[in-house]
């Protein structure tokens, strides 16, 4: 795993001629609420670790805190962080790039991310589905075709029924 400051992410996505899924228009969307309760938040990002990434580098984008400080928990976010050897703050590198094998990795700092009330992206080096997590707690699936969307539909009917899922 390798953190990113914000121009490194920037570069990442320029490498792949691509921008945040949120600011390509062509973009089709499927929108989900998190789950009601806190404990299947887990669930959640460990699904979208597995399923989304096809096994390819995925960048975890971390770009709004302190929107809900109550529910920040700094102190597990850098011990995280430092079993990484990187003791840098969230401002200066709010870019996670999780290799292929790190699956898990990206789960425990998604889990994080999403519990602390923080708007991030899920990158895929894939493409074929990205993700905007918000403080509101939705997330949004975005693909440039609908069929791509069609095993989000799917995963999130069977392995999240407490929740909903809206196309926008």
């Amino acid at each position: 795993m390798r953190f990113y400051t914000t121009e490194e992410c920037e570069e990442w996505l320029r490498e792949r001629k691509r921008s945040k899924p949120d600011d390509a228009p062509e973009s089709q969307v499927e929108r989900a609420d998190y789950p009601a309760k806190p404990n299947r938040i887990y669930h959640l990002a460990h699904w979208i670790a597995t399923s989304l990434t096809y096994r390819m580098p995925t960048l975890l984008w971390i770009a709004e805190w302190g929107i809900w400080s109550s529910s920040e928990n700094w102190h597990l976010y850098y011990k995280l962080r430092q079993t990484y050897s990187d003791a840098r703050l969230l401002h200066e590198a709010p870019g996670h790039l999780f290799l292929e094998h790190e699956r898990e990795d990206l789960a425990s700092f998604l889990q994080l991310a999403m519990l602390s009330g923080w708007d991030g992206y899920v990158l895929t080096e894939a493409d074929y589905v990205n993700a905007f997590f918000s403080h509101d707690e939705y997330i949004d699936f975005f693909a440039k075709h609908d069929e791509n969307l069609t095993s989000v539909r799917e995963g999130l009917g069977t392995t999240f029924s407490s929740g909903k899922a809206n196309s926008r």
